[in-house]
């Protein structure tokens, strides 16, 4: 996961701290050591580790500091600013603007992911509502309009490009101004590949930049290129004047800080990290989540903001159901749709505190997503009839000739079907103790766990961890990894309509 060897190293060194009996200056050196050494390891640039170390030794003195401070606590807080500071700029992010265009131009060095980033962008603004479209202004590298066409195409995107026309400075001003006739609202022009030994190609970067005089003209860096990246990105920012980072292939590589040292040598803002290969595989960039991740303090508004973009609030029908106690196999089957639809298990899990970004390896990441789509297909499998029965668990009881037919037309054994009904009864029996707690709606929406009885919520929380999988608290680290992850959400600001419970509000759009 993202830089997840890091924040490893990072926590370990501050909880090294933590443990310390007397906590002094050679205490903070020893854990400035470590830090530091992790960075440097991770490639971020040595100039800016040492500013880092200086900057959280002068901030801090303890001959100063009064009997009655919690050290360890203004230490923690001063490395969490000092990280921050690595990878912020101070410089607000280009924001486009509905209702106009906003042409943005990406730039990078070879095989850095630019084409692959242009589509992953478009389709992260099409989704927020923005008339997007793709311009290949590379004639260079030998099959760049046909992977931005398939791109697109699978994306549904409108591009433009040319077989024929080899002069890229034409072709990105013939497609701006097509695409600004038309209305469109994020004209993306992807150029070539080029590093700054390529003079030539360097002024005819700066020559498609005249042309379509772009709002924000965009940095991509492969995370993988190390030290090497800084003298790379200040060439190109002194040459078309960069707005905007996007660092790709973070997912694959831990020594992804020499990418983070392009904020101190562009003055741009990241705005973008890539996470993967698919489309989907793509997160805004924000400094304080992004060191809060890899502190293990969690991102708990990233979370809300990934269920409110879902729209999980929205479904009254089911927020009605619930309010009554009732839960079908219907309604488990939409909650497990949209715990896929959410991105990747470690993705989400690292936004929870206590979470580290290297908490599921990708091997029980795909084991926990292989079930989940398992227990679907053979939902796929019932009837109707079987899927909006408020008591199917008792209907299948009953009847093990559903069982039987499920399994045959799934295939799976019965055994696997009769866990499935077993599961699907513990997950009413809890919405059926939700329905008979006081407070916990509020019209059509879930209220605030804080402002519910304390008691009430424990008893729930308890039902709830007895609920799950045994092997899906495993993957989660056991009951009480469970149970502390339900207490953070009962206590974050924030919260309501969340919970930490399931059948949060959800269903088919």
């Amino acid at each position: 996961m993202v830089l997840a060897d890091l924040g490893r190293r990072i926590r370990t060194a501050i909880g090294k701290l933590g443990q310390a009996t007397i906590i002094n200056e050679d205490e903070l050196n020893a854990m400035l050591k470590e830090v530091c050494g992790a960075l440097i390891e991770a490639d971020v640039n040595v100039k800016l580790v040492h500013q880092l170390r200086t900057n959280v030794k002068s901030a801090l003195n303890f001959d100063e500091m009064t009997g009655g401070v919690n050290k360890r606590r203004v230490i923690h807080r001063t490395v969490f600013q000092e990280l921050m500071k690595l990878v912020d700029p101070g410089v607000e992010p280009f924001q486009p603007v509905k209702g106009q265009p906003n042409v943005l131009m990406f730039v990078g060095l070879q095989g850095a992911g630019k084409t692959t980033t242009c589509t992953k962008l478009a389709y992260y603004y099409q989704k927020k509502g923005f008339k997007t479209c793709l311009i290949c202004a590379d004639t260079f590298r030998a099959g760049a309009f046909d992977q931005l066409k398939q791109n697109a195409t699978k994306a549904r995107i409108p591009f433009y490009g040319s077989y024929t026309e080899v002069d890229p400075v034409v072709i990105a001003a013939q497609g701006v101004e097509k695409f600004k006739e038309e209305n469109f609202e994020v004209i993306i022009v992807d150029t070539s590949g080029r590093h700054k030994q390529e003079a030539s190609l360097f002024e005819e970067m700066l020559q498609v930049s005249n042309a379509v005089h772009p709002n924000n003209v965009i940095f991509v860096i492969d995370a993988s290129i190390g030290q090497a990246c800084e003298s790379q990105a200040r060439a190109f920012h002194e040459t078309v004047d960069v707005g905007s980072v996007i660092i790709t292939k973070l997912d694959s590589h831990a020594k992804g800080g020499g990418a983070l040292s392009a904020v101190a040598a562009t003055h741009s803002p990241i705005i973008f990290i890539g996470t993967g290969e698919h489309v989907d595989d793509f997160e805004p960039f924000r400094v304080k989540p992004f060191v809060q991740k890899l502190l293990g303090m969690g991102d708990i508004s990233g979370l809300v903001e990934k269920v409110t973009e879902m729209g999980l609030d929205d479904n009254e029908e089911l927020m009605k159901r619930l309010k009554q106690g009732v839960f079908t196999l219907r309604d488990m089957y939409e909650q497990f749709q949209n715990i896929m639809n959410m991105g990747p298990f470690s993705q989400i899990l690292s936004m929870i505190p206590g979470f580290g970004s290297d908490f599921m390896t990708k091997g029980n990441e795909q084991e926990s997503s292989n079930r989940l789509k398992r227990l679907m297909t053979m939902m796929d499998s019932m009837a109707d009839s079987e899927l909006d029965h408020p008591k199917a668990g008792d209907l299948f009881s009953k009847e093990p000739t559903r069982i039987v037919r499920v399994a045959r037309g799934s295939g799976v054994s019965q055994g696997e079907v009769k866990e499935l009904i077993n599961q699907y009864k513990k997950f009413a029996e809890m919405v059926k103790k939700m329905g008979s707690i006081k407070g916990l709606f509020k019209g059509n929406e879930m209220a605030n766990p804080k402002n519910i009885n304390p008691n009430q919520m424990n008893k729930l929380n308890q039902s709830f961890s007895k609920m799950i999988d045994p092997r899906i608290l495993q993957q989660m680290g056991g009951t009480g990894g469970l149970q502390n992850m339900l207490r953070q959400f009962s206590n974050a600001p924030g919260m309501a309509g969340l919970g930490g419970l399931p059948g949060m509000g959800g269903g088919r759009k």
